[in-house]
């Protein structure tokens, strides 16, 4: 039975975590992540602390004539503090020194020499699928001499144009991190090559997803097109996405991520309830702010909306950096996210690691315990702030995006340089209408035969990938994605900090609340009536959130291939976990944090 959501009426206070004396009691002063006491409002001790800092002159901050410390409340020695210090950052830093070697690409740069199977995206193009070799020479080469003046003299389609014109923050690439391990000291395998089985499946499932943008994630049980888009996805020959348990993608597995198991069972984490993850759904407050979770979408095809890059015209003018004077249209009702248009629309804009800030707010309001190795559960004099509270979990959710970021920009644009699914689509459009000899590129028969190409020529009248956005892809490559390892650096984050097995179903009835799927329409939450209602977890919805954003951005939109946010997301997690484990010895708190990996193995962070 479906039920309406009623609107919660409690204030941000009534929605606090709650202490350790149990999940069911609250009390005045318990610990939470929802900021019921500002920030701002701790920093009355400033002056103290400015005063304690020894020689560090203040006068511009504080006025008032400088002076020195010679004595503090709590006795300390300062000498044997600034040695911890320096033994720290050694140990740190020659733990972290890792020399991998030169990461092995997938070989399509050398395969094809007019560079058809590689990105080329705001370079100049000389025709429909081909990069003007000098042009794309030039960013190879300021990629591989790092010098900031050959950036600048990289040959671009439209110089000056839009920002679409530009590429996307290349120099990225090359930036240092003073905490984990350094970008450039993790292996992120080959991409799958362009000519592969496996791309073509990808591509495939491109196809797929841009003629179901506007089919309702609920509806796709009884859509025929869903149905069969799922009967392809079985039948191609190196498909790797979710299935069902006799080896089927039917329409319930259809866009789902999946992680091989190491002990090689099936990964259902994310084929587990509604297709939203509950983190994406449920209401919660930032501090005293309402979030309702609703959105400003986009407008759908039947009523005025549109998809983009479907003409060579257009095609040509975005490849080469310009703009087709065309833009996204809005609805004009805020929905709660309910097909492939609205989660493309979210992506568009977030701030990268926006959907996992909602979480560990929408965590805070369900009342989701602390991971069980926290060593403030049982103390009796004390409780988390700065260490191991809500602050230090904030805080370290920006973080972890910025040293994802840094990391995945490395592999991108430095490694693989894999083509964006827009630019497989324009190859394939060569073939299928007899210009295949102008490239060198080919495509595998799994997607030049399929009905999805079939059926977008019959809906579009080309065989090109029909994109979300106007602007198709941004301006950088495809490989790894920066969603996806920002999501995988996020979700493990706030496994350090929340017990990942615990049921999501007991902490949302404890608050009058119910696992929620959107309505058809996007106007109201019914509740989920699935029997694996009671089988979701924080783990598991984590795990659901970080594919449901790196999909919405990739897969429903048109940009990103599903590989490429599968090893997104993992890198993600392995840079976090180095993160932590580099952080840990700099807690003074002793601690062992078990968190279970995304394979299903279990990564241990301690200073013991």
């Amino acid at each position: 039975m479906n039920k309406k959501i009623a609107s919660d009426k409690r204030g941000p206070e009534e929605l606090s975590i709650p202490s350790r004396k149990g999940r069911g009691e609250r009390e005045a002063d318990a610990p939470h992540y929802l900021g019921r006491r500002s920030f701002l409002g701790k920093f009355g001790g400033l002056a103290s602390v400015a005063m304690a800092a020894g020689a560090i002159p203040f006068e511009p901050l504080l006025g008032g004539k400088h002076s020195t410390a010679r004595a503090a409340v709590a006795s300390y020695d300062p000498a044997a503090r600034a040695a911890a210090s320096l033994g720290y950052r050694n140990t740190i830093a020659a733990k972290d020194d890792i020399n991998v070697g030169v990461i092995a690409d997938n070989g399509d740069a050398g395969l094809y020499p007019d560079k058809s199977g590689s990105y080329s995206k705001a370079l100049v193009h000389d025709a429909l699928g081909k990069p003007n070799l000098a042009s794309w020479n030039s960013l190879r080469f300021a990629m591989s001499t790092g010098n900031p003046a050959d950036f600048e003299a990289i040959i671009n389609g439209t110089p000056g144009g839009g920002p679409n014109s530009r590429h996307n923050g290349p120099q990225g690439a090359l930036a240092l991190d003073a905490e984990c391990i350094d970008s450039h000291a993790f292996i992120v395998p080959p991409a799958p090559a362009f000519a592969s089985a496996q791309t073509a499946s990808e591509e495939v499932e491109q196809y797929w997803a841009a003629l179901l943008r506007d089919v309702a994630f609920t509806d796709y049980a009884t859509n025929p097109t869903a149905v069969q888009a799922a009967r392809e996805l079985t039948r191609l020959s190196d498909f790797r996405g979710a299935r069902n348990g006799r080896g089927h993608v039917t329409p319930h597995e259809l866009f789902r991520g999946t992680i091989p198991q190491a002990n090689g069972s099936r990964d259902v984490s994310n084929t587990m309830g509604p297709y939203l993850s509950q983190l994406m759904v449920q209401p919660t407050f930032f501090g005293a702010q309402r979030i309702s979770q609703q959105f400003r979408v986009f407008q759908s095809i039947a009523n005025g909306g549109s998809d983009y890059m479907t003409s060579v015209v257009d095609y040509m003018a975005v490849a080469n950096g310009g703009s087709t004077g065309r833009s996204v249209s809005f609805d004009p009702v805020e929905r709660f996210l309910r097909n492939g248009r609205d989660l493309s629309a979210w992506t568009h804009v977030d701030v990268l690691y926006q959907g996992y800030l909602v979480a560990f707010l929408v965590l805070g309001t369900i009342g989701a315990p602390p991971n069980p190795g926290n060593p403030y559960i049982g103390s009796l004099t004390q409780k988390p702030f700065s260490t191991f509270g809500g602050p230090d979990a904030g805080a370290l959710l920006g973080e972890v995006a910025a040293r994802a970021l840094d990391h995945v920009w490395f592999q991108k644009w430095r490694v693989h340089m894999r083509q964006r699914p827009e630019e497989q689509g324009a190859v394939v459009h060569l073939i299928k209408t007899g210009q295949g000899s102008t490239v060198n590129a080919t495509v595998h028969p799994d997607c030049l035969n399929s009905h999805a190409v079939r059926q977008t020529f019959e809906t579009y009248g080309t065989y090109l990938l029909p994109q979300a956005f106007a602007e198709g892809s941004p301006t950088h490559p495809c490989y790894p994605t920066g969603h996806g390892t920002v999501g995988g650096a996020a979700i493990t984050l706030l496994k350090f900090f929340f017990d990942g097995s615990q049921k999501i179903q007991p902490l949302l009835r404890s608050i009058g609340r119910d696992v929620y799927v959107p309505s058809t329409d996007g106007l109201s939450l019914n509740t989920y009536g699935g029997s694996d209602a009671d089988d979701l977890t924080i783990n598991s919805e984590l795990s659901k959130l970080a594919f449901n954003v790196s999909f919405g951005h990739g897969i429903h939109a048109g940009i990103h291939y599903r590989s490429s946010s599968d090893q997104s997301i993992l890198l993600g997690e392995a840079m976090a976990l180095s993160l932590l484990r580099d952080k840990a010895k700099s807690y003074n708190e002793k601690f062992t944090i078990n968190i279970t990996k995304l394979d299903g193995t279990i990564a241990t962070i301690s200073n013991e």
